[in-house]
């Protein structure tokens, strides 16, 4: 189905690739003439001027062309995008699906379901595969329990017994010992027998899949402790869902999975499934993707068409379906001139990010066209195109040129496969040329950024876009501190904005103040595809060390690379153990800190922050940065560059000016500066060259194909159907199928439904979609209480989305969340009919019991941030029917139809304000038999108001999938 379908009108066009005859591809650039409608100058004319990423989309269009799901008509809609944008929706069919386990195992769950419900329907189940090719990295399983405290490996200028004050502070951790390379016993460096003050001794047992090596030697020394506790604790909490993850792998055929500890979904998609041309069966296409993780786009930095959607939408793609959108205004975004020394990818990023939030470019394709482009490395590009949901495009491409060119030969492509990829993107126009002289697309509009404008930059303190110069910091947290509550505010009285709240901890007392770091991570996140990012870090963590700079002992500090090639380079670069030192050992290989998978601050530290009622900062290298997501008392949390992250947690606060104050004493008492460990342009340079070669990527794309030895032996059962455990907390049979019909119905009318819950603006996915840890007041916590687990056992909520009856207790359970009806942040609502304030849950099950429908409530921006499937899904099962909001993010919306609730529009300049609605009446909705896109409803109350608002199908296949329930049942019925 994804190349070249039986019929199509198009194979005329199939021909040999120049020189490499046995190479077959679709010549877009003859389709020009009588036959197909279109004069052959016009379409010469037009084809140069589309944007290079509309061209892969009409690509796929030729290629996919079957009549039925995508037809000539939207071929030629999409050549015609300049006087089509916006106004036409187009089928696109992706080259594969990308998943983490997370989202990917509710897919893999109904998948299940799915198998089990053709079964019972009289169909065959063994049909029910993947029709796309899948990959699923099981990545976000990881949780920190065990880290490094930085004092351990702290230098000891004071004198003493440093082993002893070592053992003293930290029972947990192994005494130091010396490890000699393997082969190397002559070794002085710091993995053996060398300075005992600069001995990290923090090994135990090889793992196999990612060594780190004697950066001195380059021989292969045992991974860290910390590293085998977290392994050993992630496979055995989850060790069932692990076990589901493997029988997929076996029955589910074109599905391959990513087993743990191999690296981040997107940084495996990056750098081990990335192929920016496809070629099966010797016919060639453009590499494009859709997945259910938020940094999918990441990899349009190599040229690859990629977005995020959500799970539901994932799952129609696996079984066949294209993804459906409006042809999308593409903006251009010239880059000129070059970046500040001190400018990091993440700056340009943050810099970026503000441009086009400025510049409303959401909704929209951002393409990079300029000089500027030229002077950005492949890394460079790909942290700036994973940012892109966060100014809220749907991508951002960069086309494939000389640049990406050099970086594929870098890692270690085949010089052959590169010469034949180079001739197929200039057959098909998908190559752009690095000189001046040649003609740029036309764009919906063009944004001008001048890389020589852009400085260091942190963002903060509570939303991505809130950008602050470095320079400026001290100066925007203390007006943080004077603000009101709110987007940017914390509304500290004047008198207490000084205020030093001391604490004892583990026999040492520390003083706490507003701007304090408790928490600094430098996690698989943004980053880590970047080497220079990420070897500034480790290179001041060195500078720091030998000037006798040191972290406090009680912060939460952190290293979790995106895959092992990371720790690879780290560590043939010298630089891991001096990261360590600081405090940030590798704890993992994983979604951590970002996604709430800390382990909570020390009693005494928490305690003292709500007490003194201290805005304690945490630091991080990622792109979240929600109030609260990382831990409840940490209110102030700032995106920074790896190497900010370690120059502030050396600081111990925000407020500093790296300027005119030093980060802290050195030796000899000697003051000491950022300015004096930064690493130069110079210096990264000359590490990264010598220590990111193509036979590391090499190396990493073996071992991610061998697995590791946890996997290999994990046993799993290999049934066609799979085998429920009535008991389990992790794996349950979902209900989405239980209607599962060969005919879909009317929509049925919604009737007195009550307000569940009345909501603001910008709510988000993460206040809707369970995430993180689950609080042990929760009503998911009570359901798993009453299975007989306790708390140490509860897991995250990632690690139960196979669990609808989890899932579904934790949808809207965040505590930032502000309903209206309460008054302030709380996962609460109230029961009308009673009277009683509860737990969403709750109120939701005593409605559904009563027969009684129920209604969201929103604001403008309803469903912002990543897409999450459980975002639908869980209001679905709460037995929400509708959402009525002033606007939405538009892939929320989509999920929202694409599991069968109706999302309902204000008309514009209405809202419940204007309307004079309390959101304690019932409404009532009739949907009439023939609908239509875009048609106006009426709602009634119970008040006998009626107003108007629009239902949000915008085609007629979203009208199509919503009466039938959704696209999971959609799809279903084609097996029966």
């Amino acid at each position: 189905f994804f190349f070249c379908p039986p019929g199509s009108p198009y194979q005329p066009v199939i021909e040999a690739l120049g020189n490499y005859p046995q190479k077959k591809f679709y010549n877009v650039s003859k389709l020009g003439g009588a036959k197909y409608g279109v004069a052959l100058s016009h379409f010469a004319l037009t084809l140069d001027t589309l944007p290079y990423s509309i061209r892969v989309l009409f690509e796929s269009s030729i290629r996919n062309c079957d009549g039925f799901l995508v037809k000539e008509t939207d071929a030629m809609n999409i050549l015609d995008w300049k006087t089509k944008q916006n106004n036409v929706e187009v089928p696109f069919c992706p080259a594969r699906v990308v998943l983490q386990d997370f989202t990917g195992i509710p897919a893999m769950v109904d998948f299940a379901a799915m198998r089990e419900a053709v079964r019972n329907a009289g169909g065959d189940p063994v049909k029910v595969n993947p029709a796309c090719p899948t990959d699923l990295t099981v990545d976000h399983s990881l949780q920190i329990d065990f880290s490094k405290c930085a004092i351990q490996n702290a230098p000891n200028p004071g004198g003493g017994d440093s082993q002893k004050l070592t053992a003293k502070l930290s029972p947990l951790k192994a005494q130091p010992r010396k490890l000699p390379c393997r082969g190397q016993t002559s070794c002085k460096g710091p993995c053996s027998t060398g300075d005992s003050s600069r001995n990290s001794g923090q090994f135990s047992a090889q793992i196999e899949n990612t060594p780190i090596l004697c950066p001195f030697h380059l021989q292969p020394v045992p991974e860290p402790e910390t590293v085998l506790k977290n392994q050993e604790m992630e496979f055995g909490r989850n060790r069932e869902r692990l076990q589901f993850f493997k029988w997929s792998s076996k029955v589910f055929k074109n599905i391959s999975i990513i087993p743990p500890e191999t690296g981040m979904a997107h940084q495996v998609n990056l750098e081990y499934l990335s192929r920016v041309v496809f070629e099966v069966k010797d016919f060639l296409y453009p590499d494009s993707v859709v997945g259910t993780d938020s940094h999918t786009t990441m990899v349009n930095g190599l040229g690859i068409l990629g977005w995020g959607v959500g799970g539901i939408e994932t799952e129609a793609v696996m079984l066949g379906m294209p993804v459906t959108l409006t042809l999308p205004e593409v903006v251009g975004c010239e880059l000129a001139g070059t970046a500040s020394p001190l400018a990091t990818s993440i700056d340009i990023v943050l810099s970026i990010t503000k441009h086009l939030r400025q510049a409303d470019v959401a909704g929209k394709f951002v393409e990079f066209f300029g000089t500027g482009v030229s002077q950005l490395s492949v890394a460079d590009r790909t942290t700036i195109a994973n940012m892109c949901p966060e100014y809220g495009a749907i991508l951002s491409f960069f086309p494939v040129d000389n640049v990406t060119l050099k970086h594929l030969k870098h890692t270690g492509f085949d010089k052959a496969k590169l010469e034949v990829m180079e001739a197929y993107l200039k057959a098909v126009k998908l190559f752009r040329n690095d000189e001046s002289s040649s003609r740029e697309p036309e764009y919906s509009q063009v944004v001008q950024i001048s890389l020589s404008s852009i400085v260091p930059y942190v963002s903060g303190p509570k939303r991505s876009q809130d950008r602050v110069a470095v320079n400026n910091m001290k100066s925007d947290f203390q007006a943080c501190l004077n603000e009101k509550s709110g987007l940017k505010g914390f509304q500290i009285a004047v008198e207490k904005q000084n205020d030093i709240v001391p604490v004892q901890y583990e026999g040492n007392e520390y003083k706490l103040s507003h701007g304090c770091i408790v928490i600094a991570a430098v996690i698989s996140c943004t980053n880590n595809c970047n080497p220079s990012v990420m070897l500034a870090a480790g290179l001041l963590a060195k500078k720091a060390f030998f000037a006798g700079l040191v972290v406090k002992f009680f912060f939460f500090t952190s290293l979790s690379p995106g895959s092992g090639m990371v720790t690879h380079y780290l560590s043939l670069s010298g630089v891991l153990p001096y990261l360590s030192k600081l405090g940030f050992e590798v704890v993992g290989y994983g979604c951590s800190t970002c996604v709430g998978n800390t382990a909570p601050l020390p009693e005494a530290i928490r305690n003292a922050i709500k007490q003194g009622d201290i805005i304690a900062c945490g630091v991080l290298s990622g792109s979240k940065n929600i109030e609260g997501r990382l831990c409840d008392c940490v209110r102030a949390n700032y995106l920074a560059s790896p190497p900010l992250v370690v120059a502030y947690a050396i600081a111990g606060t925000v407020r500093i000016d790296f300027e005119t104050e030093p980060l802290g004493t050195g030796f000899n008492g000697k003051n000491i500066y950022l300015r004096d460990i930064w690493p130069t342009r110079k210096e990264l340079h000359a590490v990264e060259e010598e220590c990111v070669i193509s036979s590391m990527f090499k190396e990493m794309k073996e071992k991610m194909e061998k697995g590791n030895k946890r996997w290999n032996l994990l046993e799993a059962p290999e049934s066609t159907l799979f085998p429920w455990d009535l008991k389990s907390t992790y794996i349950r049979c979902p209900s989405f199928f239980d209607k599962l019909a060969k005919e879909p119905v009317s929509p049925q009318p919604i009737e007195n439904a009550y307000i569940l819950l009345y909501l603001g603006d910008s709510v988000t996915t993460d206040h809707i979609s369970p995430a993180g840890s689950i609080a042990r007041s929760s009503a998911a916590a009570k359901y798993l209480t009453n299975k007989g687990l306790t708390p140490r056992e509860f897991n995250s909520y990632g690690a139960r989305r196979g669990n609808d009856a989890v899932m579904t207790r934790g949808t809207f359970a965040n505590i930032k969340l502000l309903n209206k009806f309460i008054g302030k942040p709380a996962p609460k609502t109230i029961h009308f009919p009673s009277g009683q304030t509860l737990d969403v849950f709750e109120a939701a099950e005593l409605y559904q019991k009563e027969g009684i429908p129920v209604i969201v409530l929103a604001g403008k921006k309803y469903g912002l941030g990543s897409s999450r499937d459980w975002a639908a899904k869980g209001p679905f099962l709460l037995g929400v029917k509708a959402v009525l909001a002033e606007s939405y993010e538009k892939v929320h919306k989509s999920q929202l139809i694409g599991i069968g609730i109706a999302p309902l529009q204000f008309l514009p300049g209405e809202n419940p304000s204007t309307l004079g609605l309390t959101g304690r009446e019932q409404f009532s909705i009739l949907f009439p038999p023939e609908m239509s896109p875009g048609m106006t409803l009426d709602i009634k109350t119970s008040t006998g108001k009626v107003f108007s608002v629009i239902a949000l199908f915008e085609n007629n296949m979203e009208i199509t999938l919503y009466k039938y329930g959704g696209s999971l049942n959609f799809v279903a019925r084609r097996f029966l």
